[in-house]
């Protein structure tokens, strides 16, 4: 198999990490990007000229598209784009503010789109690429106090629905993965908490609770990635981990029961039909 070459942002640790490793352990080559560059270090040491670091904060649309035009001039290709940056923001909806919410878009929906947008304009040239975009399974479905972050992989899935069907005819495969609750540090380090307002303490007191130990382990989800960027017809959506497909199916239901259940309402709120006379 011809090696390939990775775009990954937020290759510092957790599912980044892990699929940079795997995708240079297999001789393929990578152009890493995190915030703390210093963090790459050690595959550089490890796997020398076939790692490129580069320090890239995505909320900077400029410097995404700096990064992605370094990546391809350096390697003469890009094979592979992923948009693996971002973190979780807890708060109920009302507790979030301003800044926090503006910045959870900036990262997990505006920065993928940023990477996104300089990466179609070198695959279109090309011919050929794959852009896969770490979504969750929080972008299908959602929980009370996690609205921002939902609203952030609710917008990265509508955007990236799009963009699969738009760039399918320049030889471009989009890739949705959706994962389900990994041992990473998206809810302890990395995540961001608003402060709580004492109106919703006893609400929140009665969530269910994840317990750590039940987590995924993202080790394991090396061979998937490869499986998924080696396919001939990669899918445009995909979950990693037990779980979601269950989740969705009655998730799913249960929209579908509902929908139909107001149909009538539905129906009379069209009108009746008017005729769209030309210009």
């Amino acid at each position: 198999m011809t090696p390939k070459t990775w775009f990954i942002t937020g290759a510092s640790k957790g599912f980044g990490r892990e699929w940079t490793e795997a995708a240079l352990e297999r001789g393929d080559r990578v152009a890493a990007t995190a915030r703390d560059v210093a963090a790459l270090q050690p595959l550089v040491d490890k796997y020398g000229e076939s790692v490129l670091a580069i320090r890239l904060d995505v909320t900077d649309p400029d410097a995404a598209q700096a990064a992605v035009v370094q990546a391809h001039q350096h390697f003469g290709s890009l094979d592979v784009v992923i948009n693996n940056a971002g973190y979780g923001l807890f708060g109920m909806v009302e507790e979030l503010t301003r800044e926090q919410a503006r910045r959870q878009m900036d990262t997990n929906f505006f920065g993928a789109l940023w990477v996104t947008q300089a990466a179609t304009a070198v695959m279109r040239e090309q011919g050929s690429g794959h852009i896969i975009q770490v979504s969750s399974v929080g972008g299908v479905f959602s929980l009370p106090g996690l609205g921002g972050y939902h609203a952030s992989k609710w917008a990265l899935e509508g955007m990236t629905s799009s963009l699969a069907m738009e760039v399918k005819g320049f030889g471009i495969a989009v890739t949705l993965i959706e994962p389900a609750g990994y041992a990473t540090d998206w809810g302890t380090t990395s995540a961001v908490h608003a402060d709580p307002l004492a109106a919703y303490d006893d609400f929140r007191a009665h969530l269910p609770i994840s317990a750590a130990a039940r987590r995924a382990d993202p080790h394991a989800t090396r061979a998937a990635i490869l499986a998924v960027v080696d396919a001939d017809e990669p899918p445009l959506r995909i979950f990693f981990g037990r779980g979601p497909l269950a989740l969705m199916q009655t998730e799913y239901a249960h929209r579908l029961d509902e929908w139909a259940s107001w149909d009538e309402v539905s129906q009379a709120a069209h009108g009746e039909v008017r005729a769209v006379v030309g210009t």
